[in-house]
């Protein structure tokens, strides 16, 4: 979990977050991936309309505002791709692209800049960027961008995960149970693939929260038993054989072992 101060907790007792719309999203998996996005922008009607459109894709945003809040939040939570814009107060984006890759991170990294001179890009770039994208942008081209940097970390991956009867495919979102369609939402999806990639291994709530909600949900929340639910529900529909297992004191697991005795 990250310091206290990076964290913003409730202050009205509500239990699944500040945005419930955002918390309970219904949108049905396609095959993209669900990403932790860390976006550095100074402009905040730019960071809020991509948090906004990155958010109605089912993805988890976090917005800093400021270089150094930057480096601070990339070390506490498992990110899998930041947006850096190049103008920021405090260090810049070509510092914290530098800082990052100095402490041996790969996370992917996509700058934003109004500054189009090639030799910016070429610094961006040098600092470890993968991408660059140049203000003013569509935000289309933003999100494809986004895509084509997460396929690039699903790459050399198995095609279809496979543990017992369950089936799970990444590239176009199919689940199956003993041949039997399942439909899940974005994040259920991205639940069940985390479990179905490490069998047997227990996630403590905490560190669900950290891989796949934005850093506004206090530890306090029970997303994570909500969505554990949920999963029972549609996965196991009260088989004998269930899969999701609770650990009590641990957190919660994919069965790794054969079916139970009879």
């Amino acid at each position: 979990m990250p310091p206290d101060s990076l964290r913003t907790r409730r202050a009205d007792g509500a239990t699944i977050g500040p945005d419930a719309a955002r918390v309970r999203a219904c949108q049905v998996w396609k095959g993209a991936s669900v990403l932790r996005v860390l976006v550095v922008e100074d402009e905040p009607t730019i960071s809020a309309a991509v948090r906004t459109a990155l958010t109605a894709s089912g993805h988890a945003v976090d917005v800093a505002d400021d270089g150094l809040e930057a480096i601070a939040w990339e070390a506490s939570y498992p990110y899998d791709l930041l947006i850096l814009d190049v103008v920021l107060p405090g260090l810049d984006g070509f510092g914290v692209c530098a800082r990052i890759r100095e402490r041996g991170s790969s996370v992917p990294i996509l700058m934003l800049t109004a500054l189009d001179q090639l030799q910016d890009r070429v610094t961006g770039l040098d600092r470890g960027a993968d991408d660059y994208l140049v203000k003013p942008f569509a935000m289309a081209e933003l999100q494809a961008r986004v895509r084509a940097l997460a396929r690039r970390q699903t790459q050399g991956r198995p095609p279809t995960l496979r543990v017992h009867d369950l089936e799970l495919d990444p590239a176009t979102g199919a689940v199956r149970r003993g041949g039997e369609p399942i439909e899940l939402s974005v994040r259920e999806f991205a639940m069940l693939e985390l479990f179905a990639r490490h069998p047997g291994h227990v996630f403590h709530r905490d560190r669900l929260i950290d891989k796949l909600w934005n850093a506004d949900f206090s530890p306090e929340s029970n997303i994570v038993e909500v969505y554990v639910r949920n999963l029972r529900r549609k996965v196991d529909g009260g088989r004998r054989d269930g899969l999701i297992q609770t650990v009590r004191g641990s957190g919660y697991r994919l069965r790794a072992d054969g079916p139970p005795p009879p």
